[in-house]
């Protein structure tokens, strides 16, 4: 499709589009974000809550969940009001994008250690998992996602490309902006180190923690939470890979449908698999929490439900 005609038909396929997916998914997404943000107001709230290593990296867990599903949302926004941003804006906005993913599913591998030594050195949890220790963790982990940000921006501006200060005649995605082939090779190579290495931490915290909970003579409800709860970061983590499908899934049926086919299909795609899973990190492990559930009642309610004070690891 040509320059030349590509805005034209843009707009009549964006108002067909738009009409289909608008009204029924851009309300559900906001209301997820605002419960996102009551529930990062809550862990915020409380010292023991801004005090205890479980609850920080829950906040910073939901904070870049709740960020992405900010960047996705106002990309979905820009996307139905047809508008069409510079190309050095989207390249921020998409980095910024996959920073917060990554950061992400190497949260839920820290999260997942924290569990396995509450449970498997309980005697220890305390000394191991500190604020300070835990204050570390964080800095790697927005570290090692930080430098493959860097690399990325590197890469999209020594390879040729379209100038950066071009406005783009497409919505703003990476399925758009990529130019070269070697970009989605890194994105893939580093998906899979990432996912592969996140995946192998959840699964050993798991089984160590499974191993626990049948050798324990007390405990054993604790130790059956805990087993529950890093199974969620497993089943967390699927969802946030889910994601990376969204690609493949286009590049198999581009050419082979038409234009509204194809957009139709990446609305749906980016709202399933791109912006759902992001919904459900505050509800999953923020409501299911006897400490914090009554907080979050208490802030949803705006104080109409008084909490009551639930103590537990």
């Amino acid at each position: 499709m040509s320059n030349v005609t590509q805005p034209k038909d843009n707009i009549t396929i964006g108002f067909t589009t738009n009409i289909i997916f608008g009204p029924v998914s851009i309300p559900p997404l906001l209301i997820f974000l605002c419960i996102n943000g009551v529930v990062l107001f809550t862990l915020r709230s409380k010292p023991v809550f801004r005090e205890t290593p479980r609850y920080v990296l829950l906040y910073n867990f939901i904070f870049s969940d709740t960020f992405q599903l900010a960047v996705g949302q106002l990309l979905y926004i820009l996307a139905y009001v047809h508008v069409y941003m510079i190309r050095y804006l989207c390249l921020l906005i998409l980095q910024i994008s996959f920073l917060t993913t990554d950061i992400s599913s190497y949260n839920l591998a820290v999260m997942s250690l924290e569990r396995y030594v509450a449970v498997c050195f309980p005697l220890r949890h305390s000394a191991i998992v500190t604020a300070k220790n835990t204050g570390v963790s964080i800095a790697v982990v927005w570290g090692i996602c930080g430098i493959c940000t860097i690399i990325r921006i590197f890469m999209l501006i020594l390879l040729p490309s379209s100038p950066l200060d071009q406005y783009m005649l497409d919505f703003c995605s990476k399925e758009t902006f990529y130019e070269h082939k070697v970009l989605y090779d890194f994105d893939r190579a580093f998906t899979g180190v990432t996912f592969t290495s996140v995946g192998i931490v959840i699964l050993y915290s798991y089984f160590g923690v499974m191993i626990a909970a049948r050798s324990a003579s007390s405990g054993k409800a604790s130790t059956t939470k805990a087993k529950k709860t890093v199974l969620l970061h497993m089943i967390q983590l699927l969802l946030i890979l889910s994601s990376t499908l969204v690609s493949p899934i286009l590049s198999a049926i581009v050419g082979k449908v038409d234009r509204l086919t194809f957009v139709s299909i990446y609305y749906a795609l980016f709202v399933a698999l791109v912006n759902l899973p992001r919904c459900l990190g505050g509800l999953i492990f923020g409501l299911r929490d006897p400490t914090i559930r009554p907080f979050i009642l208490y802030n949803f309610s705006f104080g109409l439900c008084r909490p009551v004070m639930v103590s537990g690891k």
